[in-house]
């Protein structure tokens, strides 16, 4: 690896732990809501979605999780009062999942954190420098996609498949 890879690389690894870091001292800080970085980002899609109602699959898609997964955090987040189930109207089968004003206030909170983040990232950025963060992250993104898609998707439904198979 040369000397550009290896600072990159050390660069992202850095950044990605730091985040994490930050992101878990954060929710500390709002610690009367107890909620887990996972299920923060469960609230971010919910409310990323503009007031539109998200389906646990609609969620699971978004994340690129199993819905069990989500219908467990989606759970654990009713208990601690973030969320709440409502039945479609049209639809008794569908069900709908709504934060509550706890919830919101979480993710408004989150959001905050996120917006200081990008904001601190770029406001000395030109122009051209923005867009070339931009095309930079979305070919990493790109990689990531392909990661998943190729590599860990798989592994996953032939693990779900086993469980399945073990349940009958």
């Amino acid at each position: 690896m040369d000397e550009f890879s290896r600072r990159l690389d050390d660069t992202l690894l850095t950044a990605y732990r730091y985040t994490v870091k930050i992101e878990n001292q954060f929710l500390q800080r709002i610690g009367e809501l107890n909620v887990t970085g996972s299920e923060m980002h469960l609230l971010e899609v919910i409310g990323k979605s503009e007031g539109k109602c998200c389906t646990v699959k609609q969620i699971a898609q978004a994340l690129n999780i199993t819905q069990p997964s989500v219908s467990a955090a989606v759970n654990r987040l009713t208990a601690k009062g973030c969320v709440v189930r409502r039945r479609s109207e049209e639809d008794g089968r569908v069900v709908y999942i709504h934060m509550t004003r706890q919830g919101r206030k979480a993710y408004a909170l989150f959001a905050y954190f996120h917006e200081n983040m990008v904001r601190a990232l770029t406001k000395e950025l030109s122009s051209e420098e923005r867009g070339q963060l931009l095309k930079g992250m979305q070919r990493l993104n790109s990689f990531f996609e392909r990661q998943y898609r190729d590599h860990i998707a798989p592994t996953e439904r032939r693990y779900l498949k086993k469980t399945d198979n073990h349940k009958e």
